[in-house]
């Protein structure tokens, strides 16, 4: 298995991995169009076939925020370090970028955890990202987790970390 940036082949096998959990009210659907607007945010996981077993996205918002979307592998690949290697890979592409801080929206908060999030309350981001709620299935009523990793030193509290819903975006 290798994990790679997307290329415009690939959106059909990130279509299907993210269809399959949007079917069952766990992520927003993507259509085609707006995968291929984004390709360039999406890295996928494709097996020794070149068949498309995982993906994930890292949009930027501002200089030191980003989100991770669509999160997807494929079943029979899950338990397998696919996940975590693309979650990986996602972070490695932050650093690159400058972005200090990666957050996500999720109903897995085991599997971000274990990623290196942790839990902050959904009000310290920025208003600007629930743009999209509006296209999930659980509107209004949400159910997932607000977590983040950052780049400060774990000895950074809470309390003297930034407010980043006050973040100029």
């Amino acid at each position: 298995m290798t994990i790679r940036s997307a290329r415009v082949g690939d959106v059909p096998g990130i279509y299907e991995q993210i269809r399959v959990f949007a079917d069952r009210q766990l992520m927003i659907r993507r259509s085609m169009a707006e995968l291929y607007e984004s390709i360039r945010e999406f890295l996928v996981a494709v097996d020794t076939e070149n068949r498309v077993v995982g993906c994930v996205a890292l949009h930027v918002f501002w200089e030191n925020l980003a989100e991770v979307r669509c999160m997807a592998v494929a079943e029979p690949m899950q338990g397998l370090g696919v996940g975590r290697r693309l979650m990986e890979r996602c972070w490695e592409s932050a650093r690159e970028l400058g972005v200090r801080s990666v957050f996500a929206l999720t109903n897995a908060v085991g599997f971000f955890e274990r990623c290196g999030y942790h839990q902050i309350d959904k009000s310290e981001l920025p208003q600007r990202i629930w743009n999209e709620c509006v296209r999930c299935p659980a509107f209004p009523i949400c159910t997932e987790v607000a977590l983040i990793r950052s780049f400060e030193p774990e000895s950074v509290t809470a309390a003297s970390r930034p407010n980043l819903a006050t973040a100029e975006i």
